[in-house]
């Protein structure tokens, strides 16, 4: 069986029963060889710590939420794609930077982390190598010296990230 969502995007608390039902009779009626069913989804996410250059590689935030705040690169999973390739990708669109992954720091799950809805990332340690650029949702990227990164105001839970990470060296 293949799986496709239909991904609607609500404000927080809104009652989508009168849409569910709309859609079950829709494919009752049009599509009766469909099975319709309702879930909340969490978004899944990689973020990665680079170390280069002898500091830490932060992005400033091009968009919302915490649009110019300091952040780790990172993004959503794509269908098909591991959370380590995603890392990866999401490393070289963000910063220009090729990374070598060095080890998971962890899994980091609070429900409230994202303003945006439940997002799970996994966290990753790297190294990176290549020319820096800014890229992607990325406005600026900067490489900061490791004592000075855990002081800047970071995104989401990134200081929480980025401190652990940072005891793993």
């Amino acid at each position: 069986m293949d799986r496709y969502v239909l991904l609607l995007k609500t404000p927080r608390g809104y009652d989508v029963s009168p849409i569910r039902e709309e859609l079950r009779n829709f494919l009752k009626e049009r599509h009766p060889e469909i099975k319709a069913e309702v879930h909340r989804c969490i978004g899944l996410t990689a973020d990665v710590v680079i170390l280069y250059n002898g500091g830490v590689v932060l992005i400033k935030r091009k968009h919302e939420p915490f649009k110019d705040h300091y952040a780790l690169p990172g993004g959503f999973v794509e269908y098909g794609e591991t959370v380590e390739e995603a890392a990866v990708r999401e490393a070289k669109e963000e910063t220009g930077l090729d990374v070598r992954l060095l080890r998971l720091v962890g899994v980091y799950s609070d429900p409230n982390r994202d303003p945006r809805g439940h997002t799970v990332t996994t966290a990753f340690l790297a190294v990176g190598f290549g020319d820096l650029k800014a890229g992607d949702d990325a406005k600026e990227v900067h490489v900061v010296p490791i004592d000075e990164a855990l002081e800047l105001p970071l995104a989401f839970d990134h200081r929480r990230i980025l401190g652990d990470a940072l005891s793993l060296r």
